[in-house]
């Protein structure tokens, strides 16, 4: 009894007691789910019968014969690599401004954050639906100053997209408040001697505050760039993939295999080729962090 209680009293069992609970949830609500997502997408299951094991036939389906799979692949890259840099672009822009303190600048931080906060969600995307469509409010603009628009914005293959996108670039409130933050820990002092030997705010900003921003920028650009890629809402309630699959995100293809058409053993393995696309963009921005990422003292 006495030695029980003396293992109960080391900071170790302590330790672990309190992590218990979450590593009983990440157990059963992550490494679970995951092993049997793995499982089957090795089988053909239809959610609602029994997975027969099929070995690779899934992944050979998806590399050889649908040609949709590539589509949505295509899709996402093309949001990924167009709406990320241009959120990021805007989020840094918006985070210089807002770098002095005035009265409002309080309001107007919380004002650019909270599209962050509601922007995924499904009411903005109805909005941003309404806002685009044919007799929408963004063509009542353009008639307003003189330009007879009745364009169907998300009825057009070309235009579809960049709705998506511009959907995204205003969802940049979370990774301004990232770059307000790292620009504040930039020491004044550095400015000051660069005053002093004449350099100007845009030399600065290119000797100065880039490169000494760079650790954030690639901190940003790793979390923005998964947020992309794994994308859904917005095309599952916007566009459903239309016109003519242009805005089918890999996600929603995803989904739709799984519980729209009950593929569900394809899903899983639709599933594990995101993971391994996902993780590979992500070793190689590690990669390439040290070419461009400074990582030295102020």
């Amino acid at each position: 009894m006495t030695a029980l209680k003396q293992h109960l009293n080391k900071n170790s069992t302590a330790g672990v007691v309190f992590a218990l609970p979450f590593i009983i949830g990440f157990t059963m609500f992550m490494i679970v789910p995951m092993g049997m997502s793995l499982y089957y997408s090795f089988c053909e299951f239809e959610i609602l019968g029994a997975p027969k094991f099929i070995g690779i036939e899934n992944y050979i389906k998806m590399f050889t014969e649908d040609e949709t799979f590539y589509k949505s692949i295509s899709v996402t890259f093309f949001y990924a690599l167009v709406s990320v840099p241009l959120r990021l672009t805007f989020a840094l822009i918006v985070a210089l401004i807002l770098l002095r303190n005035t009265k409002a600048t309080g309001f107007y931080r919380a004002a650019y954050y909270l599209p962050s906060i509601i922007g995924g969600s499904v009411a903005i995307s109805i909005l941003w639906k309404r806002l685009f469509a044919e007799d929408g409010t963004f063509n009542h603009l353009l008639q307003a100053i003189g330009v007879n628009s009745h364009f169907s914005w998300l009825g057009n293959k070309n235009t579809a997209i960049w709705v998506l996108i511009l959907l995204a670039v205003w969802q940049f409130g979370s990774s301004m408040l990232i770059f307000l933050s790292a620009l504040k820990q930039i020491p004044s002092s550095l400015y000051e001697a660069s005053r002093v030997d004449g350099s100007g705010k845009v030399n600065q900003f290119f000797r100065i505050t880039l490169p000494l921003l760079t650790p954030t920028i690639f901190f940003n650009l790793v979390m923005q760039m998964i947020s992309g890629f794994l994308a859904f809402t917005q095309c599952f309630i916007i566009t459903q993939g239309r016109p003519m699959s242009s805005t089918l995100f890999y996600s929603v293809y995803m989904y739709q295999q799984s519980f729209e058409f009950y593929n569900t053993g394809y899903g899983a393995a639709m599933a594990w080729v995101m993971l391994i696309i996902i993780s590979a963009i992500t070793a190689i921005l590690f990669k390439t962090k040290k070419l461009w990422v400074y990582e030295g003292g102020f």
